[in-house]
This record gives C-alpha cells, sequence and structure tokens, in this order.
C-alpha cells in the first residue's frame, strides 16, 4: 500500500486555483472516502472513479482491482483543505493517483497537471473554466496539461505549454508508461475573425439614431433610443455590436475565459464584442450575479462588449438600480453569507424603450391613464438617466421610404473605418487598449478634454437651464471629447458640445 500526490486546478468564482490531488491506500475493510470539502459533484467522483477504471483495459491486469472491488481503505485529499471543491473534473486525477497508489503506474512528472470528467466507460467528458485552468497552470510553471479532447483547442490558447488532447483514461494511462503516446495538441491561428453582418445597410432612415450609435461605438457610451413600437429600435441596437472593432488578443482571452467559467462558450475564441440581450423577466440575479455562491451574470457576460436591455422599464425596479455600480465603476460587488466577489462589467449598454406602456404617447391611439404613465416613466430613476449618455429619438418613418434600396451598399463598412479611427485616437491619448472617453476621471478630463471660454460658457448656461448634475455635466464633455475625435479634431469645438448637449434626456420621453 502506498501514498500517491498528483496536481489539478479548479475555478472559483473568475480565478483560477491549484489543487494538490493526494492519495492515501492502507488494508482495512473497503473504503473509499474524499476530504477537502467536497461537494456533491465532487464525492460522486468515488463511483465514476472505480466504474470507469473497471471498464477499461486495467482489467487485463491479474493483480489490478477496482477501488470498489479492492479491500483496502482509500483516501483522496484535496488540498488546500479550506477551499471548497465543485465540479466533476477532479475525476481524471483521482483515477491516477489511484492507479500510481497500487503500483500500476510509476510516480508521475510533478510539471504535469490533469483535468477532467470520466464517464463509467472510461471516456474522457469536457468541462468548463479550462481555458483560466491551464493559464494558472502555465503561471505557476507546469510544462504539460491533459485535458479532454473537446478542450484541447481552448487549452491551446495559452501559449509555451504542451496540451495533450485526452480522449479516455486508458489513452492517458498508456501515454504516461511511454507504450502508446498522445501527439500534443497543434495550435491554431490565435486570431479567427469571423464575418461581421452588415446591419446599418437594412435599416430604412433613422440617420439622426445612426449618427448616435457610431458615437457611442467610437467612445463607449451609453445609450438609450426610445420612440413607439416598430421603429426599429431593435434593429439599431443589435446593429450597434456590428460597429465595434475586434477584440485585442488580451482582451479576446480574458472574455473566452469569462465565458469558460460561465459555461457559455460557444466557440474557442471570441474575438468580436459580445452582444447579451436578456429578456425583462429576467431576475436580479441572473443579471447582476450572485447566488447562494456568487456567480456572473449577464453584466459580466457582455464585458468588453454590449448589454442590450429591450423594453428597458419593462424590466424589475430593483433589476434597474442594480445596474448603477457597473455603469460607473465598470465593475460589480457582490457579497452573500459564503463570501464576496468582483466581477468585471465593462459594457456599453443599449436601452430600448417605448415613450408610455402601450408605446403610442402623443397620438389618438395612446390609452395610458396618467397614473400608469407616472408609474412607468418612474421606473427609470434620476441616477440611471444619469449614466446613460445619448437618448435618441426613433420616430416613425414614411411608408415609402421603407421600400426604397439603400443608397450606400457599404454604409456599416464605412462607419466602421470612422470609429475604428476615432478609437486609434483615444489608445494614442491614453496609452491603454482598452480605455475609451467614457471612461475618463475629472482628472482625466482636466487633460484630454479642456474647453475653451466659449466652449464652457456654453456648457455653463445649458447646465443651469437643464439642472445637470455634475456627473451629467461631466458626461456631456466626454461625449464632445468623442464628437471631437470622430472629426479628428484636437481640440473641443463650440459644435461639438452642442451636439453633446442635444442628446442629454428631455423631460417627456
Amino acid at each position: 500500500m502506498a501514498f500517491a500526490s498528483l496536481f489539478s486546478a479548479q475555478t472559483s468564482l473568475l480565478d483560477a486555483h491549484l489543487v494538490t490531488v493526494e492519495m492515501d491506500t492502507a488494508k482495512g475493510l473497503q473504503s473509499f472516502s474524499i476530504v477537502g470539502l467536497p461537494d456533491k459533484a465532487v464525492e460522486e467522483s468515488r463511483d465514476r472513479v472505480s466504474a470507469a477504471l473497471k471498464n477499461s483495459d486495467f482489467e487485463k491486469s491479474p493483480k489490478f482491482k477496482a477501488p470498489k472491488l479492492n479491500n483496502m481503505k482509500i483516501v483522496v485529499s484535496l488540498a488546500p483543505a479550506d477551499l471548497p471543491k465543485t465540479g466533476p473534473l477532479f475525476d481524471v486525477p483521482i483515477a491516477l493517483s489511484y492507479l500510481v497508489a497500487t503500483g500500476e503506474l510509476e510516480a508521475l512528472n510533478d510539471k504535469q497537471i490533469f483535468f477532467g470528467e470520466l464517464s463509467l466507460d472510461g471516456q474522457v467528458r469536457p468541462t468548463t473554466g479550462v481555458l483560466p485552468l491551464v493559464q494558472k497552470a502555465l503561471f505557476e510553471g507546469f510544462a504539460e496539461a491533459f485535458v479532454p479532447k473537446k478542450n484541447a483547442a481552448e487549452a491551446a490558447l495559452v501559449e509555451d505549454i504542451t496540451i495533450y488532447p485526452v480522449e479516455t483514461i486508458g489513452q492517458l494511462v498508456e501515454h504516461l508508461r511511454g507504450t502508446n503516446s498522445i501527439e500534443p495538441y497543434t495550435r491554431f491561428a490565435l486570431r479567427e475573425e469571423r464575418a461581421v453582418e452588415r446591419h446599418l445597410e437594412s435599416i430604412r432612415g433613422q440617420e439622426h439614431a445612426k449618427r448616435g450609435l457610431t458615437i457611442a461605438a467610437a467612445g463607449g457610451h451609453n445609450i438609450a433610443l426610445f420612440g413607439p413600437p416598430g421603429t426599429g429600435k431593435t434593429m439599431l441596437a443589435k446593429a450597434l455590436c456590428s460597429l465595434l472593432p475586434p477584440l485585442s488578443h488580451d482582451t479576446a482571452l480574458e472574455v473566452t475565459g469569462i465565458h469558460s467559467i460561465a459555461g457559455t462558450l460557444h466557440e474557442t475564441l471570441i474575438t468580436q464584442p459580445p452582444l447579451r440581450s436578456p429578456h425583462h423577466t429576467a431576475s436580479y440575479v441572473s443579471l447582476v450575479g450572485g447566488g447562494t455562491t456568487p456567480r456572473p451574470g449577464e453584466v459580466t457576460l457582455a464585458h468588453r462588449g454590449v448589454l442590450f436591455l429591450d423594453e428597458f422599464p419593462e424590466f424589475d425596479k430593483r433589476v434597474i438600480n442594480a445596474l448603477r455600480q457597473p455603469l460607473e465603476d465598470g465593475e460589480v460587488s457582490i457579497t452573500r453569507a459564503k463570501g464576496s466577489a468582483t466581477f468585471p462589467s465593462d459594457f456599453i449598454l443599449v436601452a430600448a424603450l417605448n415613450p408610455c406602456p402601450c408605446g403610442f404617447y402623443g397620438t389618438s391611439k395612446c390609452s395610458c391613464s396618467p397614473g400608469n404613465l407616472q408609474r412607468y416613466r418612474q421606473k427609470i430613476s434620476g441616477p440611471i438617466m444619469d449614466r446613460i449618455d445619448m437618448w435618441i429619438e426613433v420616430g416613425a418613418v414614411r411608408h415609402e421610404k421603407l421600400l426604397e434600396q439603400p443608397k450606400n451598399t457599404k454604409e456599416s463598412d464605412e462607419v466602421r473605418r470612422i470609429v475604428a479611427q476615432a478609437r486609434a485616437i483615444q489608445l494614442e491619448r491614453f496609452r491603454l487598449p482598452e480605455r475609451l472617453n467614457s471612461g475618463m476621471t475629472p482628472t482625466g478630463l482636466a487633460h484630454h478634454a479642456k474647453l475653451t471660454d466659449a466652449c464652457a460658457q456654453i456648457l455653463n448656461k445649458a447646465a443651469e437651464k437643464m439642472s445637470l448634475s455634475p456627473r451629467a455635466y461631466h458626461r456631456c464633455i466626454k461625449l464632445a471629447r468623442t464628437i471631437a475625435d470622430l472629426e479628428h479634431s484636437t481640440d473641443i469645438q463650440e459644435q461639438h458640445v452642442l451636439e453633446a448637449l442635444q442628446y442629454r434626456p428631455k423631460q417627456e420621453l
């Protein structure tokens, strides 16, 4: 009887933690226990591991017995003991530690790390969060990572570590014995750009709204589109994501890691800004994050992309007000009994709303009572309105215009080029890849968005008349800076300030 030790890792919130899998076997009545704060999925590894080993080729060895058939006491320790262990990804390292402890395998290299769930017939199933797990393995100095075959492409995004795709536990054991080697996974070209659909060309009219989308995409500004139903608000909102430039290498890995941990990764590498569009019946926890063990919500899954909230006032008021912190700080802090977490949530908010519950405010079709109208508008509080930089009315389009062919078939391409140029100016200004005008601090405004006396006079008069809060005042300056960047203007001009002011919300939406 012997002792075995090898390495694995697990995700906790959005971080990865190294886990040492230790096994001790001793004479005694048959027992198989796992210690180290395992959850139900980890405890069930005892049955999965035993069945997987029993149904693999190890039964051909006359001395081999599966854990549940071996008359010995087996103790598995997952260290550190104070870190709760979750998920089935420890199946493979537990199985290997049993084989080492019983002499079926020699002691393993301490530069190797293992992940994967086992099926009852010995197949290695994919798991979530592989990208951050392999990143952690590289940081800790590991040279080889053994991952499920279906996770190999995701794991191979991490350079300077050898990735081995594993299909079965028997195949892995043969590789470790040196009898039948597994070929390392060959990395693909990192940038897999997918074609961006053209959206603006399919929208007739709404030139004012298209201008607003261009400004929002260039500076990362939050935008609200309001108007009667059927005027193209949803189409415009979804078009915004197609105007944003592709994610940088580091940002693509960051976003892919978040979606991998959350189990929402549907491609190897996310190279385009994500678009999240939850239904207006979404709960507080699903949007902001949380739960007994804090998990990321929609605001985090939209990180570096767009969060589109259609029928904005129909969301629960508590949900709407919960957007205050992520819109202001680019992150959301969650505190629960089992711990606290801070998740990144730097996104562009696109809100679409009708002017009243029925959508036909100001016309003979409107059937809303004054009380209903007041309750509808009170759902959006002043602090939320302050944090939305642009309020754009999307009016009805003449019917004959709907049948017209687009005059510019490359409108989206031209807007993307203009947005990319404006963002290049901001990159040169801030020297930070993901810093945009919308994220400028008051100190940054003093350095990068100075106003002339004439511009300051216009802004101050408008702020007095419109009763702008200090936050809204600063957001007008940031918006004017972006408009100036779109025109390649070094200084903010009067027309830039005037255009920025026209996007502030009117008393009646």
